[in-house]
């Protein structure tokens, strides 16, 4: 299938990626758009039925397709198959941070808080902080931007989390370890403190596409870890007009 179906999964189910991709140059857009369908395909699968094994069955799917593209076979099982498989090639390396990106989604399927920090944190870094790799990697980033890179797709998945609380809670889930304001702001603030630590790091520009897709990290952060209630009640979002305009901002000026 063309990448006019990734570009669509991405605007349908991921709108901040898909508006930072089209603020990306087209070459850049080509690798991103299949990377970012894939995230919203595997992210959704949880949600799709309320029978456990049918989730997992389905993200296992997904794991094998990875596994059928690192081997070099080009599936045309799934419409994002083909483009995927492009983007990724013979880099092992990526799909397997893709894998554990998936198996970082189990933890969707079901209604059991995280054990602690620890395994939030892990799930923030296999999920948001390992897609904002795999983005910069296929775009020529080195391995040595790694840590930082990491760090700023951390800072925006944990924004992004932060931004989804109420909505998986009525969903039945515990998504915070903590929910006391204290712990909510050391959170929020533990984001803020790696985003400063990836803005102060050497990352190359090829890579810049891929961080854009977090614009909008230091905002709802500072919010959280100042007002830490405003997590439960939903009030981290800015209007459309500082969103949009911040992205506009960060792409004319070619930072992120």
């Amino acid at each position: 299938m063309s990448l006019d179906a990734c570009a669509v999964i991405v605007a349908r189910g991921d709108p901040d990626r898909f508006l930072a991709t089209m603020a990306a140059p087209v070459a850049a857009r080509e690798l991103l758009l299949p990377l970012y369908a894939f995230n919203v395909e595997v992210a959704r699968l949880p949600w799709v039925s309320p029978e456990p094994m049918i989730c997992e069955m389905r993200l296992q799917w997904w794991r094998d397709l990875l596994t059928r593209i690192a081997a070099g076979t080009v599936p045309d099982t799934h419409e994002i198959a083909a483009p995927l498989a492009g983007v990724i090639g013979h880099n092992g390396a990526v799909a397997e941070v893709l894998d554990r990106l998936i198996v970082a989604r189990q933890w969707d399927i079901y209604r059991d808080p995280f054990e602690d920090d620890a395994a939030l944190h892990a799930y923030i870094d296999a999920t948001a902080a390992g897609l904002t790799w795999a983005a910069a990697n296929v775009l020529g980033a080195p391995e040595a931007s790694e840590p930082a890179i990491r760090d700023a797709g951390w800072a925006a998945g944990l924004a992004n989390y932060l931004r989804a609380v109420p909505e998986l809670e009525t969903h039945g889930r515990r998504p915070l370890v903590d929910g006391r304001p204290a712990a909510v702001s050391a959170l929020a603030q533990a984001g803020l403190d790696r985003l400063a630590r990836a803005r102060k790091a050497t990352i190359p520009a090829e890579a810049y596409p891929a961080l854009l897709a977090g614009w909008r990290a230091k905002a709802t952060l500072e919010r959280a870890a100042k007002e830490p209630a405003r997590v439960a009640d939903g009030a981290l979002h800015e209007s459309e007009f500082a969103r949009r305009g911040g992205l506009f901002l960060r792409s004319l000026r070619g930072t992120w």
